[in-house]
């Protein structure tokens, strides 16, 4: 009868010996180089940035905007007329109430005899200054309530996101609406003032939740063990690392809040001096000749649609490709 082995043979333990001296030469090399690459980090941001700009959505959007923003910033240098200026009034008449394009005016005039093209990109710096300055004092609003509620939490928390949720129940172009309509004079910062207070619950709730995932994060942990402070964790730590979902959120809030504004001064709560055109408002004039001259209200409402668009495009992508969920 053969004898049972009572161990690994020898050329066992010498493969084994092998890979042990291999592991241990690999060891010693990578804590010579002092890192498993030698290649450098990248941020969030960075990572995010080269993807963007390999992605034609993105880039679609971001050429839009870029346009936009273009010509409202030189809109007063590039408009090729006074846009309150009634150059074609002599050519109105009960029968033809709009005039139509003609040299040196490419789409018309308007039912005052002002060219349609210069009011379309005067417009332009009207609706940009109403969708940024809204959009900044919803996210002001928004980062100071979603502050307290992810910073302190406890009561204040409770109580911030109550308030939240009772103004998130509303829908949001009827509280606009309301808002707007409290003003005893309508004008353009009585539409900023109704878009910016609708988005403060949306920047709040979404900042809080952001605070909120990283107060168990490892570096906030790490602070509270070393003794650091609330304030400094909350503004040094937490806010800072929470703002990227916010950004976001603003590019998209940016398109809800033109076309918030559009329909806000289509409804008349908007600027009454049609001297300063805003494309809402030319929407709203235009209703009255819709049926016999639609282009009076296709203009505008390309405008708006174009421009809301190129900001949903950037907005989208940029999510996408700081959610590591959804990247591609």
């Amino acid at each position: 009868m053969s004898q049972p082995t009572s161990g690994p043979s020898q050329g066992s333990l010498a493969t084994v010996g092998a890979l042990g001296d291999r592991k241990k030469r690999r060891i010693d090399e990578l804590a010579q180089a002092g890192s498993l690459s030698s290649e450098e980090g990248i941020s969030l941001w960075r990572s995010a940035w080269q993807r963007l700009r390999r992605d034609p959505v993105f880039l679609i959007g971001l050429a839009i905007v870029a346009v936009f923003v273009v010509v409202a910033l030189t809109s007063q240098w590039i408009t090729p007329h006074d846009p309150a200026a009634r150059l074609l009034i002599d050519q109105r008449s009960p029968s033809n109430p709009i005039p139509g394009p003609q040299p040196g005016f490419p789409l018309g005039a308007d039912d005052a005899g002002r060219d349609m093209l210069s009011r379309l990109i005067a417009g332009s710096r009207q609706t940009l200054i109403v969708g940024v300055v809204a959009t900044l004092l919803g996210l002001s609003g928004g980062l100071f309530l979603g502050t307290l509620a992810g910073g302190i939490g406890g009561w204040v928390d409770a109580g911030v996101m109550r308030i939240v949720d009772v103004l998130l129940s509303i829908p949001s172009l009827l509280m606009a609406f309301s808002i707007a309509a409290m003003f005893s004079k309508p004008s353009q910062w009585t539409v900023i003032a109704a878009i910016g207070i609708i988005q403060i619950p949306i920047f709040a709730r979404l900042l809080r939740g952001s605070m909120m995932a990283q107060r168990h994060s490892d570096h906030v942990l790490a602070a509270r063990a070393l003794g650091v402070r609330r304030p400094a964790i909350v503004f040094r730590h937490m806010l800072p690392n929470s703002l990227g979902p916010v950004i976001v959120q603003a590019t998209l809030v940016l398109a809800v809040a033109i076309i918030d504004a559009a329909a806000l001064s289509f409804l008349g709560l908007g600027n009454p001096d049609d001297t300063l055109p805003e494309w809402g408002q030319m929407l709203g004039r235009a209703q009255v000749y819709f049926n016999t001259h639609p282009e009076v209200a296709v203009y505008p409402a390309i405008c708006i649609i174009i421009v809301a668009l190129g900001f949903t495009l950037m907005g989208e992508s940029l999510r996408e490709a700081l959610d590591p969920k959804s990247r591609r």
